[in-house]
């Protein structure tokens, strides 16, 4: 499950005491800062760089020049991700604690919770086990139908206007709208969810509080399944084998809905645009259903949503692409700089569009359970055929240099994607 858990990190979070010079070895003399207004801006020939200066694992710093191992190797991050027992979870163990503060900007990525995104071992097999089962157990044809109609519902509201922003009017709504019905949400509530899900997630004043009503929402949501249970995730996790605790799962679907929006929202987005500009697929658009499939997956190769994940720890002192890594390093893990290795150039174009080898899900113990990939690919591919389908006649109404990308090193998402086409009347679809 990739790593969106920033707004929902909060509950339980035990961060040892900060302060002190920040010590650099030798290795990281000469690393290269992660952050900074520019750096996001043009990622690609920011990998290139650090690929051709350092090869496939590079020293970084990271806010506040704190030292961390950057894996940009597909093979080293294939083999850092399948390997547990050498590279783990459990951010307790970093040797950099003490040189970090409390307001620290990674902190929400860093910072240990009781949730399934820092358990390790047979806890971590119990609660991702459980999530899996209560996500696969939801009908594939029920779940493209939900996607359909909350699809269908966003789109009646800008459907005669002949102008809409397909990011902030579409993409970043269908996740939560989608995750909240799973989570049997009653209908009058989910517009508020959904808004208060969104405001979570960014960077604002209003950030806190907006959680602070989300997990109040899913605490209300799991007393009442608790005592009356339903054919929703919140019942099968409670009901589940597994014995999960009230606290435990009302975490868990915090963790559940934050790593499903922005990665399928921006997903969404990336893949429309990316549909919008390129001759290829926009010859396809009305009734050439195989471009979407192909566009998602090329989307995942070449702009996947989560470019850069914190992290996994060192357990011992090992090397890893011709770097020491010592016990207790942070390495973050290049899922977009992996899937650009040049290594994996074979000279067919082609292998984008078909090759689902990438690493925007991560791999090993602490990739996306089975089914989240799948639950999130329905979303997405649901939601770009339903607009086109639509809206047969959609195009950007801005020249393609003119869209802005969020300026993160860690997520890839536009702040808009305006379009022009011919109003419509609503179908009625997707608004109750």
């Amino acid at each position: 499950m990739n790593n969106t858990v920033g707004a929902f990190g909060a509950q339980g979070a035990s961060v040892p005491p900060a302060r002190g010079p920040v010590p650099l070895s030798p290795a990281h003399e000469h690393a290269m800062r992660f952050y900074g207004p520019d750096i996001a801006r043009d990622p690609v020939p920011l990998y290139e760089e650090m690929r051709r200066r350092f090869g496939p694992v590079a020293p970084i710093l990271l806010d506040g020049d704190i030292p961390a191992w950057f894996v940009l190797g597909y093979r080293e991050l294939h083999h850092v991700t399948g390997r547990p027992e050498w590279f783990a979870r459990d951010c307790r163990r970093w040797n950099m604690w003490d040189h970090v503060d409390d307001d620290w900007p990674l902190m929400p990525y860093v910072m240990w919770t009781p949730s399934v995104m820092f358990a390790e071992g047979a806890e971590h097999q119990r609660r991702a086990g459980a999530i899996g089962d209560a996500l696969d157990a939801t009908d594939r044809a029920d779940l493209r139908a939900l996607c359909q109609w909350v699809a269908d519902g966003l789109i009646d509201q800008f459907a005669g206007d002949g102008e809409a922003d397909l990011v902030s009017q579409y993409a970043h709504h269908i996740p939560a709208g989608v995750i909240a019905r799973l989570y049997g949400l009653p209908a009058q509530e989910v517009s508020d969810m959904v808004r208060d899900i969104l405001v979570s997630l960014d960077v604002t004043a209003d950030a806190g509080q907006a959680h602070h009503r989300v997990q109040e929402r899913m605490r209300r949501i799991v007393g009442e399944r608790r005592a009356h249970p339903r054919d929703d995730i919140p019942s099968r996790l409670l009901l589940h084998p597994a014995g999960l605790t009230d606290e435990e799962v009302v975490i868990d679907l915090l963790v559940i809905m934050s790593a499903a929006q922005a990665p399928t929202g921006n997903w969404i987005g990336n893949t429309l645009r990316l549909m919008l500009l390129d001759d290829d697929f926009s010859l396809t658009l009305q009734g050439g259903r195989s471009s979407s499939g192909e566009a998602l997956n090329e989307v995942l190769w070449k702009n996947t949503p989560t470019q850069n994940f914190i992290g996994r720890w060192a357990v011992q002192s090992c090397e890893l692409g011709g770097r020491r890594i010592k016990r207790g390093d942070l390495l973050v893990l290049g899922l977009a700089a992996a899937n650009c290795d040049p290594r994996l150039n074979t000279g067919d174009l082609g292998i984008y569009g078909t090759n689902r080898a990438q690493m925007s899900f991560g791999h090993g113990e602490h990739g996306c359970p089975f089914p989240a990939p799948e639950t999130a690919e329905v979303i997405a591919r649901t939601a770009v055929e339903t607009l086109l389908d639509r809206l047969p006649d959609v195009r950007m109404a801005v020249p393609p240099d003119r869209l802005r990308w969020r300026p993160s090193v860690w997520m890839r998402g536009l702040y808009e994607l305006p379009a022009r086409f011919s109003p419509i009347v609503g179908q009625g679809r997707g608004t109750g």
